[in-house]
């Protein structure tokens, strides 16, 4: 089970990315604001370059 140790290193890292953006979330200030902002230019960017992925998987599957 060499493979459950990288996977373990992961999930600790998850969670204590979790913790460590939850503190700077919870300051003063615009931070707040700014990781809402940088969550939703995330959220947004990944779902517009994920339906031109779509869309180019899809391109090749169909006829001319």
């Amino acid at each position: 089970m060499e493979t459950a140790v990288p996977l373990n290193v992961i999930v600790d890292n998850i969670v204590e990315m979790n913790d460590l953006f939850t503190d700077v979330a919870m300051g003063d200030g615009a931070a707040p604001l700014l990781v809402a902002m940088g969550g939703l230019i995330v959220i947004a960017s990944l779902g517009i370059f994920g339906a031109l992925t779509l869309g180019a998987v899809g391109n090749l599957f169909t006829a001319n």
